[in-house]
């Protein structure tokens, strides 16, 4: 690369600059533009003498010398705060024994012709000698005490696959540690060493009362360099980076680099409000965008790891999806708010019939839950067993059911169970989104889902049919004449129909055996294969009662008609299908 020529007149200026600028801060730390005179003694205070108009003087005065105060101090130091925690603050270093080159990949070679080429290949040629059959991988990151007893937290990936965990104390010296427990979910681990005295420790502060812009400040262990203190403002708040299930990250512009990972982000009090666990950045060093996981959601994770060496999360026992403008407009909704529920588990939770399938869940606890996201969050952090207000979107009526809520861990022997259908709900199959309060894949969003699959209307439909009808969007011979709704062709799901498009005899509705190109319908995802279970939360029967109840709705003045779809396989979702 060529060498970047600078002009000394353009660095010095901007020295300068510099320099006046932080050279007019005051204590306040407000830049003046301009200081206040001194005051003035006696003798400058006391009237002028007149001078005779002839004086040169008289005729131009000389102006008061300008008065500069010493400069300033900068802006407030953090060095106490530092002082007090640095010793709190460790570094972690893990080994695990790696078996024949896994993970390794192939060794770099220089371009062909370059001059470096025999000294590039013979170094790595060499390297990869060296390594015999086993070998070890190190690395490095950060982690805080909790408890001078010798409680430590961190990031799960951090200490992932180690078989050798490192602690390394800000005085030197350095202590064992076992893993106490771990939670992939949100990516925290508890680690505990036996000191021969107490530790210096530090407590969780509250994340929930921190407001964009308040001053934090990170300590850790980037690149190695242990002890590092940096210093920022929270930049946002509730931030989804498609981490975990439970994002709601704290989003700051203190310098996070590789090895700050589970150090801890203090307020102005210190104490800890976030574990520093993510970075953006396209060259693998900070460029201001950092993020930590909260402490109203850390501290709960912690205490269940320290007491039961695992999560014990609530489970609710319903798939969600979100609630679009046109899901809204459809339920009588002023805003698109809340979360839909797509589906119940059998055996969960709430398979009592206390929330249905087509419910918005608006509040859970006294916790507004205002997009799908929310939900999971707030039921995984309240305790299992716990009898709690939810309210809900029903009939176009708000009403408040109460819930006892069930153990997360136990949703895996619910789904499993989970084979038939009640009420018009129809379960998801067993092993899929089974292990939470999963959002539905499904739904008219057309878009990835949060985990980077792709929504379930995608892989249904066509490939749930029999070998010989796949690819097929007419109506079968035989079949009675279709009723033509909303760009939908339908008809009556008997064993002709359920064996054409594979549909499980579990699905029970009114099933779609083409749909207009173009149409709105189509616009949506819906498909030959899909079978309508309701429209506006009504069973619907026969074709003919979806179109009854379509031109009811369009006489009441909505726009859309929320349908209850269901796939071959039994997989539901809500689809609002605009009827202009």
């Amino acid at each position: 690369m060529a060498p970047t020529t600078r002009s000394p007149f353009r660095r010095t200026l901007a020295l300068l600059a510099g320099t006046a600028l932080l050279a007019n801060v005051g204590a306040s730390g407000v830049a003046h533009a301009q200081t206040a005179p001194a005051p003035a003694t006696p003798e400058q205070a006391a009237p002028a003498p007149q001078l005779a108009p002839t004086s040169p003087a008289a005729v131009a005065p000389a102006a008061p010398p300008v008065q500069m105060t010493a400069p300033g101090n900068g802006p407030a130091s953090v060095a106490d705060l530092a002082e007090g925690l640095l010793d709190a603050v460790v570094n972690i270093s893990t080994s695990q024994n790696v078996k024949d080159d896994e993970g390794a990949g192939p060794a770099p070679r220089a371009p062909d012709g370059s001059p470096f080429q025999e000294f590039f290949n013979d170094f790595f040629n060499k390297q990869q000698g060296n390594r015999g059959p086993n070998h070890n991988v190190s690395s490095l990151g950060s982690g805080f005490v909790i408890d001078p007893s010798g409680y430590i937290v961190t990031n799960n990936h951090v200490i992932e696959g180690a078989d050798d965990i490192e602690i390394n104390f800000a005085d030197g010296s350095k202590l064992k540690a076992k893993l106490i427990g771990t939670d992939t979910k949100t990516d925290l681990s508890v680690l505990k060493v036996e000191p021969k005295q107490p530790l210096k420790s530090v407590k969780f502060g509250d994340s929930s009362v921190m407001r964009i812009g308040d001053w934090v400040m990170a300590i850790g262990n980037p690149f190695g360099f242990g002890g590092s203190v940096t210093v920022g403002i929270i930049s946002g708040r509730g931030r989804n980076i498609n981490a975990g299930p439970y994002d709601n990250f704290i989003q700051t512009d203190a310098a996070i680099n590789k090895g700050n990972s589970g150090g801890p982000l203090f307020n102005m009090k210190g104490e800890v409000i976030g574990i520093n666990t993510a970075i953006i950045s396209p060259s693998g060093g900070s460029i201001g965008i950092g993020f930590s996981v909260p402490s109203e959601l850390a501290s709960g994770v912690v205490d269940q790891l320290r007491e039961y060496g695992e999560t014990r999360r609530g489970w609710l026992g319903v798939r969600i999806q979100p609630v679009t403008d046109e899901v809204a407009d459809s339920l009588g909704l002023d805003t698109a708010k809340g979360a839909l529920v797509a589906g119940v588990i059998k055996g969960g939770p709430v398979d009592d019939g206390s929330i249905k399938a087509g419910d918005v869940i608006l509040k859970f606890d006294g916790k507004v839950v205002s997009e799908m996201r929310d939900l999971p969050r707030v039921v995984a952090e309240s305790p299992v067993g716990k009898e709690v207000d939810v309210v809900v979107m029903r009939d176009g009526k708000e009403q408040t059911v109460k819930v006892t809520l069930g153990r997360l861990e136990d949703s895996d022997q619910a789904a499993a169970n989970d084979s038939s259908t009640d009420d018009g709900v129809i379960n998801p199959d067993p092993g899929e989104n089974n292990d939470m309060d999963e959002p539905d894949q499904g739904g008219d969003q057309g878009q990835a889902a949060p985990d980077g699959q792709e929504p379930h209307q995608q892989d249904q439909g066509q490939d749930q049919k029999s070998p010989d009808q796949k690819g097929q969007d007419q109506a079968t011979p035989g079949q009675a004449t279709p009723k033509h709704v909303l760009g939908l062709s339908l008809s009556l799901l008997s064993p002709e129909t359920r064996k054409a498009f594979g549909i499980a005899e579990s699905v029970d509705g009114v099933v779609v055996t083409e749909v207009a190109p173009g149409s709105a319908a189509a616009e949506k995802g819906l498909k030959p294969g899909d079978v309508i279970v309701e429209v506006a939360q009504e069973f619907m029967k026969s074709p003919d009662a979806v179109a009854t109840k379509v031109q009811t709705l369009k006489q009441e003045g909505r726009r859309n008609a929320q349908m209850m779809v269901a796939a071959a396989n039994g997989d539901l979702r809500f689809v609002a299908v605009p009827m202009e």
